[in-house]
């Protein structure tokens, strides 16, 4: 079991969290060439169990959900022609019901490119490359809508993303990272997310940090939100610099985060508080 630095129960007591004993990291994985999670997979859970009634219905609601706000206006984007090739989404891609299951296995390794890409960072290439529009700006409007409508289409789908051959750096890198004490607060994801979930951090409860909703409306942000922007608010709040948007560091990280979510369905757009 990993060991808790003294920073991490300072920094409990300072929000007065009654943390208990931290869980321990042994699992059983699935096949015997596969990495074990750090929470077994009979033990995933969406981060939609850990919300209110009140969240749990107006995500299910798609007529009240407010993140398909984003949904249809990412369905007027697909359909507009842009950039100097004056092409749109649909021109190559055709409807965009067509997308159906593509999010699920995303982040993907593009073999033709030789870099891993998540849905947004492929929006973008399409925009720059088959366009040739300016790429969208990370968490503007217009990507977040596109990346919501495709990722929409495989509502209710399990996620599935490859991890082997040509990902595999990446996702050692990605495992890597989320095990990796940083900040000043000297902590890494593992210990919210594996070791303490379901414990009070003061109104919250900690939940088990799956991306299986993203892009989602969040209550505190009032708007929608990439996984990468709830990334930053985690390395701000333990006080690290977080990783640049489509860096490598920021793709691995969601690799991993996208193959420990394995088998979890799509929610997109989910909500939380």
């Amino acid at each position: 079991m990993a060991r808790v630095s003294s920073s991490f129960w300072k920094f409990s007591a300072l929000l007065g969290i009654g943390w208990l004993t931290t869980l321990g990291l042994s699992r059983t994985a699935i096949t015997a060439d596969e990495p074990k999670p750090g929470i077994p997979w009979s033990q995933q859970k969406s981060g939609l169990e850990f919300q209110s009634k009140s969240n749990r219905e107006r995500q299910e609601d798609l007529t009240v959900n407010p993140g398909m706000l984003w949904v249809d206006q990412g369905a007027e984007i697909w359909a507009r022609r842009e950039g100097v090739a004056g092409k749109s989404c649909q021109d190559c891609h055709g409807e965009p019901e067509r997308m159906k299951g593509v999010a699920t296995r995303y982040p993907a390794f593009d073999a033709r490119m030789n870099r891993l890409h998540s849905l947004e960072t492929r929006i973008q290439e399409c925009r720059s490359t088959r366009q040739q529009a300016s790429p969208a700006a990370p968490d503007s409007d217009a990507l977040l809508a596109l990346s919501a409508l495709v990722a929409h289409q495989s509502l209710g789908m399990p996620v599935s993303p490859r991890i082997d051959g040509p990902a595999k750096a990446s996702f050692e890198r990605g495992r890597s990272l989320y095990q990796m004490r940083v900040g000043q607060l000297n902590m890494s994801c593992a210990q919210c997310h594996e070791q303490n979930w379901g414990q009070r951090l003061r109104t919250e409860t900690v939940s088990q940090g799956h991306g299986n909703g993203y892009p989602l409306y969040r209550l505190e942000w009032q708007k929608l939100g990439s996984l990468h922007r709830r990334m930053r608010s985690c390395f701000y709040s333990v006080r690290s610099e977080p990783p640049e948007h489509g860096s490598e560091e920021h793709l691995a990280l969601e690799l991993y985060l996208a193959w420990r979510a394995k088998g979890l369905k799509v929610e997109t757009p989910a909500v939380r508080r």
